[in-house]
């Protein structure tokens, strides 16, 4: 909470960006969609009278994961979540992504929005463009030995590359 979440935090927001690659704005904006769809993210009260975890060590968790690609205990340290609360966190967090962003970007294209992205493309120069690649080098930290020469990126190390089409639009 100290780092990033109260008025004066112990980091800037550009090392939020640098750490979860996202502005913290927009996690916030993520965290209360969230919130909002699964009551699992909220904060409760246990049996005993103590608080649960709260919604942004829950969020905090899923996005090390997802942005940084680290292990579900190693969020222990950080977020103090056990390693199967993390991997829970994790799964409710894109089943609730999936459900809430599904119907605005994970859709396939029909004819009205094809037209639209035609034209923005062609604005910018790129008629006839729909779509854009980009593709990522990721490490892979536990590449299997007998596959590791199959796998070699620069610096000799093992890594996969990450495709992904994407509109103008953000839909996936």
């Amino acid at each position: 909470m100290k780092d990033y979440f109260i008025e004066r935090p112990r980091f800037p927001a550009h090392d939020f960006r640098m750490r979860f690659w996202t502005r913290i704005e927009l996690f916030e904006s993520i965290l209360n969609a969230v919130v909002n769809h699964d009551h699992y993210f909220a904060r409760k009260i246990d049996v005993v009278g103590r608080q649960s975890l709260s919604p942004r060590q829950r969020l905090t968790s899923a996005f090390r994961m997802l942005a940084n690609g680290c292990s579900a205990d190693s969020t222990n340290n950080y977020c103090r979540l056990a390693e199967t609360t993390a991997i829970k966190n994790l799964k409710r967090f894109c089943q609730a992504i999936q459900a809430i962003y599904r119907a605005t970007y994970l859709h396939k294209l029909n004819c009205e929005h094809l037209k639209r992205l035609l034209c923005k493309a062609d604005k910018i120069g790129f008629s006839g463009m729909i779509e854009s690649l980009d593709c990522m080098h990721w490490e892979w930290k536990n590449c299997h030995t007998a596959w590791a020469s199959q796998f070699k990126g620069r610096y000799n190390k093992s890594i996969i590359v990450l495709k992904v089409v994407a509109s103008y639009d953000t839909w996936i």
